[in-house]
């Protein structure tokens, strides 16, 4: 899908050039644009790399695992009766925490094991509310430390890269909350039944990923 999307954006960035006659112009930026996306991906590697080495720590110390224990009690009223089922738990509060703590190889693998859990909890109809509510809480996740973000800014010269991180917490804080809310107050309106889109979808993806065995 993202190939395509990209293929239509050249394909318009080629045809508005070509209209407004500065085709010349959008030509001589595609050699531009990778030259600085090249120099931009080596700037922020070293930090990057030190900042996932500081997270792997946090993982390899267990204070990962305890952060998900005390996790699991926050979590368990968000997916009501799949969190009497403690594998599911476990793996929900484990992703959760990964994202948390910015691991993201580590929080990937989680996430489609916990996604598994819920669906096969569901009885593998339609899309579940557990596991769409997981699907939120991973795309809109608190991050403790926006270390991609702030490579960036440290590439291109910010004195304090990380003098973001209080506004980072408050407007992720506040994308949690409110996806929740809205997905609750807009459930009744969207309810899905054992047929449709959704339950075709959600039946593709985790099939995909078993296939692939990123799901033990």
């Amino acid at each position: 899908m993202l190939s395509v999307i990209w293929t239509v954006f050249l394909c318009m960035a080629l045809l508005c050039g070509a209209v407004t006659g500065r085709l010349a112009e959008v030509t001589a930026a595609v050699p531009t644009g990778a030259s600085e996306a090249i120099t931009l991906a080596i700037s922020i590697t070293g930090l990057m790399c030190f900042w996932s080495g500081v997270m792997e720590l946090l993982q390899a110390s267990g204070l990962a695992e305890r952060l998900s224990r005390l996790m699991a009690p926050v979590l368990r009223p968000l997916f009501g009766s799949a969190s009497q089922d403690k594998q599911a738990m476990e793996a929900v509060s484990a992703n959760v925490t990964a994202n948390l703590l910015g691991l993201s190889n580590a929080a990937t693998p989680l996430g489609l094991r916990a996604s598994e859990r819920l669906y096969v909890l569901a009885g593998r109809r339609g899309a579940p509310d557990t596991v769409l509510t997981l699907i939120v809480l991973n795309a809109t996740s608190i991050q403790l430390i926006p270390s991609t973000v702030a490579a960036v800014r440290a590439a291109c010269g910010a004195h304090a890269p990380f003098d973001i991180m209080l506004p980072v917490w408050g407007a992720s804080a506040a994308s949690v909350a409110a996806v929740l809310l809205s997905s609750k107050l807009l459930r009744p309106f969207f309810r899905m039944g054992n047929s449709g889109t959704g339950k075709c979808a959600l039946q593709v993806v985790l099939s995909h990923m078993k296939s692939k065995k990123f799901v033990e």
